[in-house]
């Protein structure tokens, strides 16, 4: 009897429990027909921003991003022309031991790689979360950014002329140490240094 007692008390406690709860707003979504949308700073998966003009990529390929990952998820590759300058032949970003740390999308300077607010990318086949270049820039295509302004050098400034004496003109002008240069051959200043000699 007791544990029939105990039963129905926990039943009413259940349904008090619902009853509370249902007249509140859903937080569940219905999955797959809704889709949460993730907040803008979210740490999704990676992807490489490309120019809103022009449709190039805006990685310059200056590596920062690959020395920035903690566990070595990122790698590109590169060949260099005439001028040393690089140019990527292949962006490699690994989601199987990527972290999610958002460290790339800090340490990039040119608006080049985000964690896109994308999470739908589960799947069967490990080898295809190892996503190149046309991947990357593909789920990136519609991804908003603020491209970054680009500096300006700075201007070189002008050296300050140095006006040198002319000493065929002003054969007494003073050097730039402020001593006065002197005239006389070497046999005149000899001549006077031994007549002040015999003075003595």
């Amino acid at each position: 009897m007791s544990k029939l007692v105990s039963a129905i008390k926990n039943l009413f406690v259940g349904l008090f429990t619902t009853g509370k709860h249902f007249p509140r707003k859903h937080v569940t979504l219905q999955y797959p027909t809704e889709r949460w949308t993730m907040p803008e700073r979210s740490r999704g998966i990676v992807v490489l921003l490309s120019d809103k003009e022009t449709g190039e990529l805006n990685c310059t390929t200056c590596m920062l991003c690959e020395r920035a990952c903690p566990v070595g998820a990122i790698t590109i590759e590169y060949e260099k022309d005439e001028k040393k300058k690089r140019h990527l032949k292949d962006f490699i970003v690994d989601n199987t031991i990527c972290c999610f740390c958002g460290l790339c999308e800090e340490a990039c300077n040119f608006a080049a790689i985000k964690m896109a607010t994308k999470y739908e990318f589960s799947t069967l086949d490990k080898d295809s979360l190892i996503w190149h270049t046309d991947k990357l820039q593909e789920m990136g295509r519609d991804v908003p950014y603020e491209a970054k302004e680009k500096r300006k050098p700075a201007e070189a400034k002008p050296k300050p002329k140095v006006e040198t004496p002319n000493i065929a003109e002003n054969p007494k002008s003073e050097t730039a140490a402020g001593k006065p240069i002197d005239s006389r051959t070497d046999g005149e200043v000899a001549d006077n240094e031994t007549g002040s000699d015999k003075e003595r």
